[in-house]
C-alpha cells in the first residue's frame, strides 16, 4: 500500500481553514441562540407568552389563576436576557479567539445563578 501525505505546508493551511469555518458555524449557532434568548427576554418583561418560570409551572391550575405573575415574568425577563448575553459574550470568544472572556462568562454564569435563588427567595416572602 502506498501512502501519500500532504506537505506540511499544506495540511496545516487545509486545518486552520476547517477551523476557521467551524468558528463561524459555532458563531452564527451561538448567535441564533442569543437572539432567541433575547426574545423570550423581550417578551417575559412585556408579560407576554408562556411563563417560564418554576414556579408557574409546578403550580396547579388553581394556584395560577390566584398567582400574582408579575415578579415571575420579571425575574424570568432578567434571567433569559443574562442568558443571552453569556451567549454573545461566547459569540465574542470565538471570533477574537480570546482566554479571558471564559472568566467573564463564568462570572455572569454565577451573577445568573445567584440572581435567580435570591429573587425566588424574595418573591416568596412577599407572598407571605
Amino acid at each position: 500500500m502506498l501512502l501519500i501525505s500532504l506537505p506540511k505546508e499544506i495540511s496545516k493551511s487545509k486545518f486552520t481553514e476547517v477551523n476557521a469555518m467551524g468558528n463561524i458555524v459555532g458563531a452564527i449557532v451561538l448567535g441564533v441562540i442569543a437572539i432567541i434568548c433575547f426574545v423570550f427576554s423581550y417578551l417575559q418583561f412585556n408579560e407576554k407568552g408562556f411563563l417560564f418560570n418554576n414556579a408557574y409551572i409546578y403550580a396547579s391550575k388553581q394556584e395560577r389563576k390566584n398567582m400574582d405573575k408579575k415578579p415571575h415574568y420579571k425575574q424570568s425577563g432578567i434571567v433569559f436576557l443574562l442568558i443571552g448575553i453569556i451567549f454573545l459574550i461566547n459569540i465574542i470568544d470565538i471570533i477574537l479567539q480570546t482566554i479571558w472572556l471564559v472568566y467573564l462568562v463564568i462570572g455572569v454564569v454565577i451573577v445568573a445563578i445567584v440572581y435567580a435563588i435570591v429573587s425566588s427567595v424574595m418573591i416568596e416572602k412577599r407572598k407571605k
